[in-house]
């Protein structure tokens, strides 16, 4: 695919997924307009062996968008980069195609593996804000990263994930998040714990007071 059609793409990616886009001039103020169409070119450079430009190009582009791609990352088309800042993407990471990234987001190794070290998305993932996908497993297609979490395992499609460590909270029968931008409205594993330790507490707070009245009635008795 030639810059012009991956420019093309990016315009009609951005004004597709961002509700407060206005006008299609806009585009050209993204971080994430800037940051793709550098890493294609970087990645082309990366292919041909051109490690030192490639690498150069990918740092510059850090400087300016605060959007790290190592040019050696296998992204497909219609990736889309929200606001952006903060984001890591490792050298062995793949990327399908339709991925949403929000800001914040790193996609890196443990410091453990050698070779393939980071994570692989597969088709219309979205990673919500400041999560963290470490180490060289896959995130099955049609999954959702809640934000905050860290992901540490293989997270099988049509999945949501949250906390830390991740967990998958819901499977299956979930739409497209390329669809449904919502990463606030996900599943709180932590907080359904904690709702059940209250009420549990309730519980036996409850009995406690109940033998403290009968307790208490049996000496009334004795008295007597």
């Amino acid at each position: 695919m030639g810059m012009i059609r991956y420019i093309r793409e990016e315009f009609r990616v951005i004004t597709e997924r961002d509700p407060a886009i206005k006008t299609p001039m806009e585009v050209l103020l993204y971080p994430s307009f800037r940051a793709i169409l550098s890493y294609r070119l970087a990645h082309r450079w990366y292919l041909k062996g051109h490690y030192f430009w490639a690498r150069w190009l990918s740092q510059r582009t850090v400087r300016k968008t605060g959007i790290e791609i190592h040019p050696g990352a296998t992204i497909g088309r219609g990736l889309f980069i929200d606001h952006g800042s903060g984001v890591i993407i490792g050298e062995t990471t793949i990327i399908g195609d339709n991925v949403t990234l929000y800001q914040g987001v790193t996609l890196g190794g443990t410091g453990k593996e050698r070779g393939k070290r980071h994570p692989t998305l597969e088709d219309n993932v979205m990673v919500s804000a400041g999560a963290k996908i470490l180490g060289s497993f896959t995130i099955g297609e049609n999954s959702k990263i809640g934000a905050g979490s860290v992901v540490l395992k293989e997270v099988p499609p049509n999945c949501t994930v949250v906390g830390v460590p991740g967990r998958i909270v819901k499977r299956g029968d979930v739409k497209v998040p390329r669809s449904d931008m919502n990463q606030v409205d996900l599943p709180d594993p932590v907080m359904d714990t904690l709702m059940e330790l209250r009420k549990e507490n309730e519980e036996l707070h409850a009995q406690l007071l109940k033998l403290q009245k009968k307790e208490e009635k049996e000496k009334q008795d004795e008295s007597i």
